[in-house]
């Protein structure tokens, strides 16, 4: 099964719940947290792929900034909002999947993948993909769920059984990479692709995609307003970034 048939339906199914609750100013994660990081990092790019644009929210901040922006995903009920949403911006529009992108080599300067990757079966594939249609010395800022704290079975843990009570933050299996159906809403099931951080950046290098710098910021103020239970655990990150830069440019060591 390739990357768009496995996950393909969830999107085709569940495109409205993503739309209602992520999107629009909805969810604090993007608004205070995404979309800061993703306009600092490349609100001064020329050409900018958006990998798993869902219905545009990424696309349409970073072209309100004029830059040049193209999306792609793979779910004809995100991209069909998306063309509403965005009339009139500018923004370009395809149905593609991240391991068969449909752009000539070297077509852009900045790609963005926010949390995408974790439904993408074909990871080898698509990172070579993003590699391929960067120009030397562009840029891959990849947004993830964080594959360490966020591994299936974590979650804070109020363990009154023991004396006195202890409460921590337990780590599920991280070193198993592992496919997981989770119910994040009443009759909403998504499907997660886990695996560990060496993983990913082992698949990132072997094309030429070089890491310059990380981020693991705490959950912003709004999602704990909105997630109280989740206070305790405000110092576990819920979100990596990964600064990424192609070989070849001739300022990989720039920040």
């Amino acid at each position: 099964m390739n990357e768009t048939e496995s996950t393909d339906l969830t999107w085709e199914h569940h495109a409205s719940w993503w739309q209602d609750n992520f999107t629009d100013g909805v969810d604090p994660e993007y608004t205070e947290q995404i979309i800061p990081l993703i306009v600092s990092t490349l609100g001064d790019a020329e050409r900018v792929l958006d990998v798993g644009a869902g219905e545009g929210q990424v696309s349409r901040v970073l072209a309100a900034r004029g830059v040049d922006v193209v999306g792609i995903d793979i779910s004809h009920a995100q991209l069909s909002v998306a063309d509403q949403r965005s009339a009139g911006t500018g923004i370009g529009y395809a149905r593609a999947s991240a391991d068969g992108l449909p752009f000539c080599d070297e077509a852009f300067d900045a790609v963005v993948a926010s949390l995408v990757f974790e439904h993408i079966d074909a990871l080898d594939e698509a990172v070579s993909e993003v590699s391929r249609v960067l120009a030397p010395g562009g840029r891959f800022l990849f947004l993830l769920n964080h594959p360490l704290l966020q591994t299936p079975g974590s979650g804070w843990i109020d363990d009154q059984v023991l004396d006195p009570p202890e409460q921590y933050w337990r780590i599920g299996a991280y070193l198993t990479e592992a496919v997981t159906i989770e119910e994040v809403q009443k009759d909403v099931f998504v499907r997660f692709v886990h695996r560990p951080l060496s993983r990913y950046l082992n698949a990132l290098v072997a094309v030429g995609l070089h890491l310059e710098h990380m981020d693991e910021p705490a959950p912003p103020p709004g999602f704990l307003a909105q997630a109280p239970q989740y206070e305790d655990a405000a110092t576990v990150p819920r979100l990596l970034a990964l600064h990424l830069r192609k070989a070849g440019g001739g300022d990989e060591g720039d920040q």
